[in-house]
């Protein structure tokens, strides 16, 4: 799956500078990748972010043009030592992942039904089957958040803002099964849960994050969001409770 949405790592090493934000370009192409009316949000030492006719995506420097590099002061040996600057990092947590307290020691080895995705009150879990079949039986609806939780900015942006509020917590508890389909770059995931989030993505057409699906009990879409929307949880939720009327 083709993701056109910004990158984000979960360890930042460089910040995202703001030079030439708001420089509007007819067309940009990156390799094989061509952007048509986009607006320039930032740029790093490695990429170039922008909001384009499609959506939000951004490219790596070093796969423009020279043009387009010389343009936006691309330096490949300032790149390359962010770039594994990043990696350093990246290895590092996945390190300290593998290594925590037995209490709570990610098991790689097989597929599994995942505990409580996030620390707030509202309570996600990766088996979309297991939560369409309680969505059934407690006549709730199912939210399905297509995500890249350690990267993906709109998604952690989003995330803090509705998802981890008490409001949205008690709103799903009463209405919704809520199941986080992840697409992470910089977490260790099984092999089994990667391809039953693939397979979700393609039966709901999903190609960039953040995406929100709302269905019925009958699996059936009522609606979504496709990326990141301003207002809080009292947006979300009027926008879940708009769909579920229709």
């Amino acid at each position: 799956m083709r993701c056109r949405s910004l990158i984000f790592p979960l360890f930042l090493v460089a910040a995202i500078g703001v030079a030439r934000a708001d420089e509007q370009l007819p067309v940009l192409q990156a390799g094989s990748e061509v952007y048509s009316n986009l607006t320039v949000t930032s740029v790093s030492a490695t990429d170039i972010y922008f909001i384009y006719a499609g959506g939000m995506a951004n490219v790596k420097l070093k796969n423009l043009s020279p043009a387009l590099q010389k343009h936006f002061g691309y330096d490949p040996k300032q790149a390359q030592a962010v770039e594994l600057k990043q990696a350093a990092s990246n290895a590092k947590f996945h390190d300290q992942l593998l290594h925590q307290p037995v209490g709570y020691s990610p098991d790689l080895t097989r597929e599994q039904t995942a505990p409580p995705a996030r620390t707030s009150g509202a309570v996600w879990r990766e088996d979309f089957p297991g939560a369409l079949k309680q969505a059934q039986s407690e006549h709730k609806r199912v939210l399905l958040d297509f995500t890249g939780s350690d990267w993906c900015p709109w998604c952690i942006k989003f995330d803090h803002e509705v998802f981890s509020t008490e409001k949205f917590a008690a709103y799903a508890a009463q209405k919704l099964e809520l199941v986080k389909v992840d697409f992470l770059r910089h977490t260790l995931q099984s092999a089994g849960q990667k391809q039953a989030n693939e397979a979700l993505a393609t039966q709901f057409g999903v190609d960039s994050y953040p995406t929100y699906v709302l269905l019925n009990s009958d699996g059936r879409e009522l609606g979504r969001q496709d990326g990141y929307q301003g207002g809080g949880p009292d947006a979300f939720i009027k926008e879940l409770e708009d769909l579920s009327s229709r």
